[in-house]
């Protein structure tokens, strides 16, 4: 045990004197060389666990994880405390990720953040081999697991990488994962024994709450002008997200949108002014979030209804990080539950339909059968689905399960960054006479890039605006006149699916979808969606509690503070004793089927003068049970009408 090592490390990288519960515990299974899986509610302190060991051991430390944020947000707060640490995300030339590889070769660097797609690349493997990585560590990492509801093939690389970096131990990190997830987790990153630490996903400051109601705008305004603070709207459509920013600005609230079609600019400038609070609310599809360290986050809204409650509570548990009382609230009507339950059919097409999409795929390609191996095409669904009068929504899926079955890989929205070529040779650029600006950029791009004589080359345009103390749109302006000038080829960034075919295309009757990929998933798919309506809808068991036991935490308790609670404590009294109380009451109508008023209480009441449970507190919770239905009382005769639960 090294206590002292790891509170000193602590104190002077973080100026902390203590950890969070299970942070050490984990710390120290890592030093010990195990490999470790935490599971921490959001806010629980899972960098710690990795980045303090790591500066204990000798080598760098190798994070893999799907949030670009994050890996931006966790670099720069390292690099503040003066530790050198790096990261290869999309965006950046190659030149820019080879020097950065250099770096942690050679550089004496402790900590490298690496997308998962990063891990199949030839030159991050090529790299890998002379780095001296002392520890592999995997955030999301439910994200590995078939099980979970954010499952990404990417992360399944993790496992060969094992490979490489043999007698490194491991630590994975999640913030939700049910009982199956966390066998999974193990499984599919070769855990050399089964290793969990958990900590309680009990979030005491946090008050869960679900209204129903007629108009969600209006109720809204009323919970944003009654809450003040930092917030978080969640609503599944992009269109969503702008019309309710501009209902909320028109009542005079401060609030902007975010979803995953923004350019990667606005995307930064809107959650820059969200996280200084120039912005107080961001309304956002589940896109926005994920790594954000914001801690004042005082409520999370949600308007329409996720996928499951591990969707809900990773993005409930956004608010209250600092442990102050905050909300996480849904607006609930009736249609959500069945708009939820449509979900199930969109998300898992007839197989004759799955048939059809993979025959139009290769039609539409002009792709013989037997031919198109490892093919790559640019797609638009939109384009796609037109001629062939295809469903949107249930085509998206179609692709994503042809994907899971290994026929095709199907990539949406993925960022194709910038490319020049010139079109003059070398000796011509000095006799071209550019202005000094252009003069200037060029030169940025030729001592920065190489090959861009032969080939399109990937080129930032933030990194050539910094070189040359313009602004980017300066930068993308002086491009763009250059390729009209038939200088250079320059094709702007843009955003563009792709669909690669994985094999040869098959006859239909050929094409198997295995049935872990389609009926199993889809019977998991199922159980998380009616998990989440059944939330949404009972009102007779502590939100709180019904969360804590999904996750497997079958001795939680009520909160006291959430709406159902709330409800229940109505009677002024305690929770603890409200229940406590009504399953007596319940016991002793169990064995009598029914009882006159006064012979129930009388039956459940101490007949002490200082007794908890007294004719004066056992009335009003008889009262309240009979008002929600629960006992039934007919001329002065009280019998129960359904099971508590």
């Amino acid at each position: 045990m090294q206590p002292d090592l790891f509170h000193n490390i602590l104190r002077e990288n973080w100026g902390y004197s203590t950890f969070r519960p299970l942070q050490e515990d984990i710390i120290q299974s890592i030093w010990e060389g195990r490999d470790t899986l935490g599971l921490m509610p959001t806010g629980g302190g899972k960098s710690l666990t990795f980045q303090v060991p790591a500066m204990a051991m000798k080598g760098i430390c190798l994070v893999v994880t799907p949030l670009i944020a994050l890996m931006k947000d966790q670099v720069d707060n390292l690099r503040e405390r003066g530790i050198k640490a790096a990261a290869v995300y999309s965006g950046m030339s190659r030149d820019d990720i080879i020097t950065t590889f250099e770096n942690c070769i050679f550089g004496d660097y402790k900590f490298l953040y690496v997308s998962p797609e990063r891990l199949s690349s030839e030159i991050f493997i090529t790299k890998l081999k002379a780095m001296d990585v002392c520890l592999l560590v995997v955030d999301e990492s439910h994200c590995i697991s078939q099980w979970g509801y954010d499952f990404r093939p990417s992360y399944l690389k993790i496992a060969e990488i094992r490979k490489l970096l043999e007698g490194v131990p491991l630590l994975a990190l999640t913030a939700t994962a049910t009982k199956e997830v966390v066998e999974d987790i193990q499984e599919k990153l070769l855990f050399r024994e089964k290793n969990v630490f958990r900590i309680s996903f009990e979030r005491p400051n946090l008050s869960y709450v679900v209204r129903t109601v007629e108009d969600k705008t209006t109720a809204l305004l009323h919970i944003l002008q009654s809450v003040p603070g930092s917030a978080i709207v969640y609503v599944r459509s992009r269109q969503g997200t702008a019309e309710v920013a501009q209902s909320l600005r028109k009542a005079g609230i401060s609030a902007d949108f975010f979803h995953a079609g923004l350019s990667h600019e606005n995307k930064v400038f809107r959650q820059n002014a969200w996280k200084v609070n120039d912005c107080r609310v961001m309304v956002a599809t589940n896109a926005f979030g994920m790594g954000i360290d914001k801690p004042d986050v005082r409520v999370v809204v949600h308007l329409d209804l996720p996928n499951s409650l591990e969707e809900y509570f990773q993005e409930a548990g956004r608010a209250g990080r600092d442990g102050q009382r905050s909300y996480a609230i849904i607006l609930y009507t009736k249609a959500d539950s069945a708009k939820l339950k449509k979900r199930i059919a969109d998300s898992f097409p007839t197989r004759d339909f799955i048939l059809r999409v993979y025959e139009a795929l290769g039609n539409y390609f002009q792709i013989a059968v037997g031919a198109g191996y490892n093919s790559v095409h640019d797609f638009s669904l939109q384009e796609f689905c037109h001629p062939y009068k295809l469903p949107f929504l249930q085509t998206h899926h179609a692709l994503k399960i042809l994907e899971l079955a290994g026929y095709i890989e199907y990539t949406e929205e993925i960022d194709m960054r910038s490319r020049v070529q010139f079109l003059v040779y070398r000796d011509e650029i000095y006799s071209l006479h550019l202005e000094k600006e252009m003069d200037s950029l060029v030169h940025a791009i030729l001592r920065n890039y190489t090959g861009v004589f032969s080939d399109d080359v990937y080129i930032d345009e933030s990194l050539l605006a910094v070189k040359t103390g313009k602004s980017r749109s300066e930068v993308c302006e002086m491009l763009i006149a250059l390729s009209r000038a038939k200088y250079i080829r320059y094709v702007p960034q843009k955003k563009t699916p792709f669909v690669v075919f994985s094999t040869s295309r098959e006859e239909t009757k050929f094409v198997a979808i295995p049935r872990e990929v389609y009926e199993e998933r889809k019977k998991r798919f199922e159980k998380r969606i009616f998990s989440m309506v059944d939330y949404a809808e009972r009102t007779d068991v502590c939100r709180s509690r019904m969360l804590l036991i999904y996750f497997g935490e079958y001795a939680a308790t009520d909160c006291g503070h959430c709406d159902v609670c709330l409800k229940k404590n109505a009677t002024g009294l305690p929770n603890w004793l409200f229940r406590r109380i009504s399953n007596k009451l319940k016991n002793c109508l169990a064995q009598r089927e029914s009882l006159r008023l006064n012979e129930l209480v009388d039956a459940v009441s101490d007949k002490e003068e200082n007794a908890e449970e007294n004719k004066e507190r056992v009335l009003p919770v008889l009262r309240f049970l009979i008002d929600a239905g629960e006992f039934a009382l007919e001329d002065d005769v009280v019998s129960l009408v359904k099971d508590l639960p």
